[in-house]
């Protein structure tokens, strides 16, 4: 089958296209490079197409002949998101709206990344897919509206869709040294230079960490059998972690001299985010995702070849 992935040359992105050639899916990538590296695919013999998701000729071009598209492209960064909600809006939503608006021409299954910051403020813990929404960023309002754009789209036009609600995706090619980087690369880059560890809070906020090994085997079985859902689906493992306690995990982990510097909360920064993987395992019941422990020691072993090939620089980490 011929797939479109969207967003392609990510951290996630790149993950998924490995995976889905290794089930004999022939693959096509639309990326700017943005926020994504061609050095993730290296290896990888799949044609890149470098366009915006905005941009409706890019699109068709990328995803002509595909059955599948698998829509990972986005501005990932909720402090982004503050600083720019028109940026935000225009290539999150508007950008979605024009992959959507393909999939309503051809009939092609489209899988969306959605994400756990739309639910926001709801302190139900475990969230599941009918808890109920309420946004605390322009970054989570633009998932919450792109997966609603997406659900309707199938409902009235009657192309297969599922959509993710991604908690936090962590693992190798997540690239630590950016200004809005997650947490687990950002706490590996700066251990791995014995760089204060920086936490923004208490470091008490829990988190539901899930690999990208899993996310990417799920996409792929997803694609493999043309799976869909009226409802968005949790991609997470129902298991609540605290950054402080991943912190220190890593600082032992990388044997650093670095100490935990604790900095003021940022803005739109949920307490705690643990998702009910029920529906996920109904869908997916052979998906298993690896400990928490097993996936930091391989985004380690990944981390390890930055800071040895003096990828890491210490100025775009403190």
């Amino acid at each position: 089958m011929r797939v479109l992935v969207t967003g392609g040359a990510g951290f996630i992105g790149s993950a998924l296209v490995r995976r889905l050639l290794a089930d004999d899916h022939d693959v096509v990538i639309l990326d700017d490079l943005s926020t994504g590296f061609e050095e993730n695919l290296r290896g990888v013999d799949v044609p890149i197409i470098h366009g915006s998701v905005t941009d409706p000729e890019s699109v068709s071009r990328a995803a002509s002949g595909c059955r599948a598209i698998v829509h990972l492209a986005a501005v990932g960064s909720v402090p982004q998101s503050i600083i720019d909600p028109i940026g935000i809006f225009d290539i999150n939503v508007r950008g979605s709206l024009e992959v959507f608006e393909y999939a309503r021409r051809e009939g092609a299954h489209v899988i969306f990344s959605s994400s756990a910051s739309v639910f926001g403020t709801n302190p139900e813990n475990p969230k599941t897919s009918l808890s109920w929404t309420r946004p605390m960023s322009p970054y989570g309002s633009s998932k919450l509206a792109a997966e609603s754009y997406l659900l309707s789209y199938a409902a009235c036009f009657g192309f297969p869709a599922l959509a993710f609600r991604f908690f936090n995706v962590y693992g190798p090619r997540q690239r630590p040294d950016h200004p809005y980087a997650a947490a687990i690369p950002r706490f590996m880059g700066q251990a791995l230079l014995d760089l204060p560890v920086t936490i923004y809070g208490d470091g008490l906020q829990d988190r539901d960490f899930v690999s990208v090994g899993l996310v990417s085997s799920v996409i792929a079985e997803a694609v493999r059998g043309t799976v869909s859902s009226d409802v968005p689906v949790n991609m997470s493992t129902g298991k609540q972690t605290a950054i402080i306690d991943v912190a220190q995990d890593i600082i032992r982990l990388s044997n650093s001299t670095s100490r935990l510097e604790m900095r003021p909360a940022r803005e739109a920064d949920i307490r705690f985010s643990q998702g009910s993987p029920d529906d996920l395992m109904t869908l997916f019941p052979n998906a298993v995702d690896v400990s928490l422990a097993d996936g930091l020691v391989e985004t380690m072993d990944w981390m390890r070849t930055l800071a040895e090939a003096g990828d890491l620089s210490p100025a775009t980490l403190r």
